[in-house]
């Protein structure tokens, strides 16, 4: 296994959508618009096994101070692989200017994996979000 990694945004929707519900995201379930999400976000970095989507980070910034990492996932089949580090490393490194770098882990599990990687709790920090605006017309 020879896993390369880039930041060019050379993905298509089939290939998101794939490895999006092979960890069973439901954004999988939307193909359109996550690619398009993807494209216009400010960094992804994939990793690639040959011609196949196997990992990806997406992170949305403001160009000086802080940059949020929305997920990093990688396909079942290639986890346990240091891929998910190798992707936040590259992350790092391009942001190691920046104030923050923040990410909010879905699941605790997620978080010992972060903090692995040098993330810590926010303080007096509670995440918050409104869910499906379109459904509550």
């Amino acid at each position: 296994m020879n896993i390369t990694y880039s930041d060019e945004k050379k993905f298509t929707q089939q290939e998101v959508q794939d490895l999006f519900l092979s960890v069973g995201w439901v954004s999988g379930q939307y193909p359109s618009r996550l690619h398009k999400a993807l494209m216009n976000s400010s960094t992804v970095f994939t990793a690639w096994d040959g011609n196949r989507l196997v990992g990806l980070v997406r992170l949305l910034d403001d160009s000086e101070m802080m940059a949020y990492m929305h997920y990093v996932l990688v396909h079942p089949d290639y986890q346990g692989r240091r891929i998910a580090g190798t992707l936040i490393k590259k992350v790092k490194e391009k942001y190691k200017n920046y104030l923050y770098i923040e990410v909010m882990p879905e699941e605790s599990k997620n978080a010992a994996f972060y903090q692995k990687h040098g993330f810590q709790f926010m303080e007096n920090g509670v995440a918050m979000q409104i869910c499906n605006l379109a459904d509550r017309r």
